[in-house]
């Protein structure tokens, strides 16, 4: 599985961005898809995760209510729609895939995209 991440960039506080994550992989539709960040000196974290069907999504606490997951099949892509940036979101943004739905958020057996940077200024 490969993990092509886009999107990222410099937006105001209060801002949106949108990241999208393309996988070339023959059966995307059997794969839950995610998103993880990690800040500058600080550890990768969990962000989202929707499953292969789309119909259960999980966010982080941080970000519910302002980033919204979600997957075109047709197009092996999963998206990442964040509003209402702020600073703290600043970080490098990474897209997963995993088999597993329960294992995603953990990490293990994550395959991993290269990262796009998102850079909120106050």
């Amino acid at each position: 599985v490969q993990l092509q991440a886009s999107g990222g960039g410099l937006v105001q506080a209060g801002g949106s961005l949108r990241l999208s994550c393309a996988a070339s992989v023959r059966t995307f539709s059997r794969y839950a898809m995610g998103w993880f960040r990690q800040a500058p000196g600080k550890e990768r974290e969990f962000v989202s995760a929707i499953s292969w069907t789309g119909g259960s999504t999980y966010y982080t606490d941080s970000v519910k209510d302002r980033f919204t997951i979600s997957t075109d099949n047709a197009k092996n892509t999963v998206y990442l729609q964040m509003n209402s940036l702020k600073p703290e979101d600043t970080a490098v943004y990474y897209c997963a895939a995993n088999s597993k739905m329960e294992l995603i958020r953990t990490g293990i057996n994550n395959y991993w995209g290269q990262g796009t940077l998102v850079t909120v200024s106050s």
